[in-house]
């Protein structure tokens, strides 16, 4: 076990940072935790984190904006989350690309149906550099101070194996409910 939290120390940044790439707020909570129990620090967690965050969206909206024939092949079937992330953008305006970082399943979807719009590259970029500081604050700061609890749950995951596949299942259930019934047709 020691191990694994020497590798931790030495490769938990460089894990940090790819799994934020993808906007993935597991990372930052483990991070989170992990600083807890003295294992990373947490400010460089979160600084970590929100360097990847920001820098994903970012470059998503700009392969989409410039390599728009490249990204559209593999978009074919996310049509109705496109047009859902084009609805939301109608109706909150900016505050779509703050509320994106805390959904899961519209992560990598919304910098992409923005960048199909004229949206502002800069305006987007400063917007998408403020939410993805107040998402690595939140989610990074939570489960430090949480860190007790959740360390517990862990415990408790691990001791009951069988209980990760149901929960998993469970939010995956719940997210693919999210996004068909709001991306269905009526």
């Amino acid at each position: 076990m020691e191990d694994i939290f020497n590798n931790l120390s030495t490769y938990g940044y460089i894990a940090l940072f790819l799994y934020s790439l993808g906007g993935g707020f597991i990372g930052i909570v483990a991070a989170g935790v992990l600083s807890y129990m003295g294992k990373m620090d947490l400010w460089t967690s979160i600084a970590v984190a929100f360097a990847a965050n920001a820098l994903g969206d970012v470059m998503l909206f700009w392969l989409t904006r410039y390599q728009k024939s490249m990204m559209m092949e593999s978009l074919r079937k996310h049509r109705r989350k496109l047009a859902l992330s084009h609805i939301l953008m109608k109706k909150h305006g900016d505050w779509v690309i703050f509320i994106q970082k805390f959904i899961y399943g519209l992560k990598t979807i919304v910098p992409i149906a923005i960048a199909l719009t004229k949206y502002d590259f800069k305006k987007f970029t400063l917007l998408n550099i403020a939410a993805a500081a107040v998402w690595a604050l939140a989610f990074g700061l939570a489960s430090y101070f949480f860190g007790a609890p959740l360390k517990a749950f862990a415990l408790f995951i691990l001791h009951n194996k069988w209980l990760a596949p149901v929960i998993l299942a469970l939010l995956g259930g719940l997210t693919w409910w999210y996004l068909h019934h709001f991306t269905k047709k009526r």
